[in-house]
């Protein structure tokens, strides 16, 4: 029995944690749970799983989750207290959003750890950090999100990346696939909430909506796999049946098919090198289906091309264009600036990069703080296409859902 460590457990990819494990309780063991702030949550959670350690982010609320966990539970608090965490169980399922997850996967890592990564800041914006612990002895890393847990599958059924010619991710277009450039100068915030396949929070779907998501998981890709950007394509897809592929020199494709369920990879990265024997996500091959493959229009979503180019560049460009699209990103969401101005923010910010090395956490997080505050003054100072409108942001009504919320 593994012993397992949900750090974000309140959010989707952590909720979805626990079912896995529900279905599976002779495998696992859940050792401790943490969250940012969702003490009512987290408290339930708590009673059902009886977890050794429960974390809190928010240590303003700490005396009243105090209160409300069982006998046996210790509280720890504190950002420095998910990382101590980190490097308990055996199984670390980082879900923490934004760069509060970072810590996580350095710890988890360093100590030698099996860690199942959904926290995309953690190799887009400090990859270079990140890669000088994954040599330590004992420490694994897989991919929960499914487009690299996918390839993963891939290259391990293809023997790894000796003979890999590229990779191709997959992406389901979004809300506004087939739209021309022109057309999309008039969307409104609740129409690029509007996610044709997956439920999540409305950042990363607005950044599906602008390519920018696949842009990132791209740079990913470049770090998990060590495969150069130019041997790392992307394909619309939006069927989202087929979760990524890998290409070998002879010509061959392996792919990973499966019905959309964030509960299949997370099960894959608990489980591996073994496989769950639930099978979450399992398609019915008897049934008519059509596979629709397609190129993504790269002027209509440029948040793609200066994902690429970003990586290209190295250094803490990364973290700057993670840093500069969140800005954006919040400032569509409010109505301040157009969904098409989200790239030319980007784009602007990115100019203004100052070329500076990812050697160290902290000047990775100063390239962060440095690129937010550069793509607020953008904002601020005008020139960028306004919102329409400011519709009220809700969460859209899907019914499967993945990493990010």
């Amino acid at each position: 029995m593994k012993s397992v460590a949900v750090l974000g457990s309140t959010g989707s990819i952590g909720t979805q944690t626990l079912e896995v494990i529900a279905a599976e309780p002779e495998n696992f063991e859940v050792q401790s749970l943490a969250a940012n702030s969702s003490i009512e949550v987290l408290a339930e959670q708590a009673r059902k799983w009886k977890p050794s350690v429960v974390g809190l982010i928010d240590d303003s609320r700490a005396h009243e989750l105090a209160a409300m966990l069982p006998d046996g539970t210790t509280l720890v608090t504190g950002q420095d207290a998910l990382a101590d965490l980190a490097a308990s169980a055996d199984v670390v399922v980082n879900g923490v959003v934004g760069f509060a997850g970072l810590p996580v996967t350095l710890s988890a890592l360093s100590a030698g750890k099996r860690l199942a990564l959904a926290n995309k800041e953690s190799l887009i914006a400090a990859g270079p950090v990140v890669r000088q612990v994954r040599s330590t002895p004992g420490a694994e890393l897989v991919p929960v999100d499914s487009e690299h847990c996918a390839v993963h599958m891939c290259l391990r059924a293809g023997e790894g990346t000796r003979q890999l010619r590229r990779i191709v991710l997959t992406a389901s277009g979004g809300p506004f696939r087939g739209r021309s450039y022109e057309s999309l100068s008039t969307v409104t915030v609740q129409e690029a909430l509007n996610h044709p396949t997956w439920s999540m929070g409305p950042k990363i779907t607005i950044d599906s909506s602008t390519l920018m998501n696949k842009g990132l998981e791209v740079i990913e890709a470049h770090e998990l796999f060590d495969v150069s950007y130019d041997d790392i394509d992307v394909v619309v897809h939006p069927q989202s049946i087929v979760h990524s592929m890998a290409e070998f020199s002879d010509g061959a494709t392996i792919a990973q098919l499966s019905d959309p369920d964030m509960r299949l990879p997370i099960g894959y990265a608990l489980a591996f090198p073994d496989r769950l024997a639930t099978p979450f996500g399992a398609l019915d091959w008897t049934k008519a289906m059509t596979l629709e493959f397609t190129q993504p229009d790269r002027a209509a979503f440029r948040c793609l091309d200066l994902a690429y180019s970003a990586g290209r560049s190295g250094g803490t460009a990364p973290a700057w264009l993670s840093g500069a699209n969140e800005v954006a990103v919040e400032a569509f969401l409010a109505g301040r600036i157009s969904w098409i101005a989200i790239a030319d923010v980007v784009d602007a910010a990115l100019q203004l990069w100052d070329s500076t090395d990812a050697d160290t956490l902290e000047a990775v997080l100063d390239a962060d703080s440095r690129a937010r505050r550069v793509a607020s003054e953008l904002i601020d100072a005008g020139g960028f296409q306004p919102a329409l409108s400011a519709p009220r942001v809700t969460e859209p009504n899907r019914t499967t859902a993945k990493a990010g919320q």
